[in-house]
């Protein structure tokens, strides 16, 4: 048991396999009651509850995975509250903070291919535990915690309607559902086959055009990420409603597999990643709700969110990559907005968590109250500022772990003065090695800390030289 515990290790939110080789009913048997004991023994004290939320996605056989976990969990004397049907993570995360749970185990992979399945564990607060509690779960992996004489009990919940009338409280929801019905506003949603499907049409009404609903757990031979390469259809589809409807105002939304990522499609059809959501975002909040805090994004976020802070007097602060660093400080301090470049964007007005259908709400505000196609808001977020930009991002596969620890070395050993012909003027090790160059681009070299990959980010003024950097990254580490 301690060489398969040993194996088992959490990434940057939660703990994921491959089905039926790394992520299996015995090792999630193994994991399971582990996390529900680090989590009394970390939150017990706060909640005073031995309740325990189980929730699930919608790939292959999440529900059979997630009702394993609520058999081991309540095998040693806690009580479950198991979901009837899958939902949103953000939506167990909401569970866990509105019934006073000691926290809540979700059974998903998130953006992962097909392949995989994986398990999130959420705490009490509504959000990633911290990497502190993840670390104390592997360490008691080895032990595990045998079953008690005296079972818990076991419920069934529906994670939905609590959730949704905690989402239409944020936004004036009544003035978006107008504008839909008005036929002001047509709004297309790519679920990608995932945990979001009829979450929007709960929310506004059947009037919402929905694509990619029906269960795939391969995603049509994909992966429910929210970006270009798999959103084909929806690009088709935006592209065929503007020929006919070239005066009122569309857009097109795009959530991950769980729900917590967000993309979105402007009315030209032209991808929108957070990179560009996150500066809307922050303006809209701050001119038409007044939200205060201080913004909170990742080492790898675009330049254009302290530029738009700045306009609104906002402070900024920067996290290493992965939400629970996000919802650490959301915890310690007023937040008005965290977000993260891969799509995660959470709320201090909500829970320390990414929210992927809050997110989709605001940005359809943001649209109805000021009258702007999303392509034309960011626009005019970049004159404001005087900062006009590209952003790319490549994972690339190395050929082993061992080529992983000779790169780290090198970057360690042998500093980078000059990219692609640019001067490096400045190297942030808050998280890999991220280097501003000469003119005013930057990029980010990080490693993966579960796998052989590395993955590369870069911001420069141009497309063309963000694609000649990343080349020259790639060649670099190839």
């Amino acid at each position: 048991m301690a060489v398969v515990a040993n194996s088992i290790k959490f990434g940057t939110d939660g703990w994921r396999g491959v089905i039926g080789d790394e992520f299996t009913f015995e090792r999630l048997a193994l994991v399971a009651p582990v996390a529900a004991q680090v989590l009394y023994n970390t939150y017990y004290s706060t909640v005073g509850s031995r309740t325990i939320i189980v929730g699930y996605d919608r790939r292959f056989m999440a529900e059979d995975f997630a009702r394993a976990v609520a058999d081991a969990v309540t095998s040693i004397g806690f009580d479950v509250l198991l979901s009837e049907t899958y939902a949103p993570t953000p939506a167990f995360s909401w569970a866990a903070k509105q019934l006073n749970a000691l926290g809540a185990l979700v059974i998903t992979a998130s953006h992962n291919p097909g392949a995989y399945l994986g398990l999130k564990v959420k705490g009490y607060f509504g959000g990633s535990v911290s990497p502190e509690v993840t670390q104390e779960i592997e360490a008691l992996l080895p032990e595990g915690v045998p079953p008690t004489a005296t079972p818990g009990k076991q419920e069934k919940f529906n994670p939905w309607p609590s959730y949704t009338q905690a989402l239409e409280r944020k936004v004036d929801i009544a003035k978006i559902r107008e504008a839909i019905a008005s036929g002001k506003l047509t709004v297309f949603v790519d679920v990608m086959h995932g945990a979001a499907a009829g979450g929007l049409a709960q929310l506004l009404g059947d009037k919402v055009k929905e694509i990619n609903s029906e269960r795939d757990p391969l995603f049509g031979g994909g992966a429910p990420e929210p970006l270009p390469k798999y959103l084909s259809k929806l690009f088709e589809v935006i592209k065929t409603h503007r020929e006919t409807n070239k005066s009122s105002l569309s857009v097109g939304l795009v959530f991950d597999g769980d729900c917590d990522r967000i993309a979105a499609v402007d009315g030209e059809a032209n991808f929108l990643s957070s990179q560009v959501l996150i500066p809307i975002l922050i303006d809209h909040l701050t001119l038409r709700r007044d939200f205060k805090g201080e913004i909170v994004k990742t080492v790898s976020g675009s330049d254009l969110m302290p530029l738009v802070a700045e306009l609104h007097k906002l402070s900024v602060f920067e996290t290493p990559v992965g939400y629970k660093y996000i919802a650490d400080r959301m915890l310690a301090t007023q937040v008005l907005l965290g977000g993260e470049e891969s799509g995660g964007i959470g709320y201090g007005s909500h829970i320390p968590e990414r929210d992927a259908l809050l997110s989709a709400l605001y940005v359809l505000e943001a649209i109805v109250e000021s009258g702007l196609d999303l392509g034309e808001y960011y626009r005019h977020l970049q004159q404001q500022t005087g900062f006009i930009s590209a952003y790319d991002r490549i994972d690339l596969p190395l050929a082993s772990m061992e080529v992983r620890s000779r790169l780290l070395q090198q970057l360690q050993t042998e500093p980078l003065t000059q990219i692609a012909g640019k001067a490096v003027i400045d190297c942030q090790t808050i998280d890999g090695y991220k280097y501003r160059l000469a003119d005013k681009s930057w990029l980010m070299i990080r490693f993966s800390g579960t796998e052989p990959v590395l993955r590369l980010y870069c911001e420069a003024p141009t497309l063309e030289q963000v694609h000649q950097t990343l080349a020259w990254a790639k060649q670099w580490a190839e």
